[in-house]
């Protein structure tokens, strides 16, 4: 830490001393509660940055008080390696943009110390919002916001602590399950035979996606089998294990899969690449993600799209909506089937659209 010229830790003294101002002042500033007493936003201005010269700690309600439009946007995601969350990243970036505000957007890989120190350094920028998306445990998070006095939404996975936007995981697991049964029961193959592939078991996206999948065989009159739900994660080595380990003891694919993400797919798609072209032909494909490379597989396979542009949206408009109200809204956006989709698909999906 910086210390003062005596080579001490510096304290609100030498903040008073440095900016000309008293101790009281300086007090008032630093815990939040200048705004309440007259103290002019300019003088506020000067104790925070002396305070930040100083290395003085400053707590985060004081780092991001609101002294002055910032114009910036701030936003943490996993990652970018599947289109949803580049979609997400690409459409805050637009959005805000067109708002007048310049975008930042951090990728966190899922670690909750990199999620936390992130969102402390976007609030001493002192971003006038932020969204905390695909974050598994979004509360402490949302608390640093509230305590900096910052708009927080929480975008893909939803939190208690502040207002969420995410996609209609269950009723799109659900009508994705319905088309892929209808398509087993035309060529022949028992709906009982389907397997869930993917996700994480206690994650709201995958339960909602998991309960989807239950609710299609409930109204089809079906049960599936008991272990068809396999939560092996979402990363592309630990779905081609899975399979691995169901082909070695069925000695073929399952007669239909529902793959639960992109990069669980990513998987499928290494290990059909060592088997036979005609190794999937019999195989009903669906996966929760879309992606335009799926047309030049050798196999069809059916896509549910999330709606990236109206999930933005919705967080936006509950950005400007901010305020306190407990509880928070949770706002959810319906999905739809995805362009890469073949003449029985297309009928079929006409049946559920929403």
């Amino acid at each position: 830490m910086v210390r003062s010229s005596k080579g001490r830790k510096s304290t609100i003294y030498d903040i008073s001393e440095a900016t000309g101002t008293s101790v009281t002042a300086v007090s008032m500033v630093l815990n939040g509660s200048w705004t309440r007493y007259r103290i002019k936003e300019e003088t506020a201005n000067r104790i925070l940055e002396s305070a930040q010269q100083l290395g003085y700690n400053v707590n985060m309600r004081a780092r991001g008080l609101r002294l002055s439009r910032s114009g910036l946007a701030g936003m943490i995601l996993p990652h970018y390696r599947n289109r949803f969350f580049a979609g997400l990243a690409e459409t805050f970036e637009e959005q805000a943009r067109s708002r007048g505000l310049c975008p930042i957007v951090v990728s966190t890989q899922r670690d909750p110390a990199v999620e936390t120190s992130v969102t402390e350094t976007l609030l001493s920028q002192r971003v006038e919002v932020l969204f905390i998306a695909g974050v598994r445990n979004p509360t402490p998070l949302n608390s640093l916001c509230a305590a900096a006095g910052v708009s927080c939404i929480n975008v893909d996975l939803p939190g208690s602590g502040a207002p969420s936007v995410v996609s209609d995981n269950r009723g799109g697991a659900r009508a994705l399950t319905e088309v892929l049964i209808d398509k087993m029961r035309t060529r022949g193959r028992a709906p009982e035979e389907l397997v869930f592939l993917g996700g994480v078991a206690g994650e709201y996206a995958t339960e909602e996606r998991v309960l989807g999948f239950r609710d299609a065989f409930e109204a089809s009159g079906n049960s599936p089998a008991a272990d068809a739900v396999d939560c092996c994660g979402y990363n592309a080595s630990a779905a081609r294990q899975a399979l691995a380990h169901g082909y070695e003891s069925l000695g073929r694919l399952p007669a239909g899969l529902f793959i639960n993400s992109i990069t669980a797919f990513e998987g499928l798609v290494q290990f059909t690449s060592q088997l036979s072209r005609d190794a999937l032909q019999s195989t009903v494909v669906g996966c929760f993600d879309w992606d335009p490379f799926a047309a030049h597989l050798p196999f069809e396979v059916t896509m549910m799209r999330q709606d990236v542009d109206k999930i933005i949206s919705e967080a936006f408009a509950l950005a400007d909506n901010h305020d306190t109200a407990t509880p928070h809204p949770l706002v959810v956006v319906p999905t739809g089937f995805g362009d890469v989709m073949d003449e029985d698909d297309q009928a079929i999906k006409h049946k559920y659209d929403r």
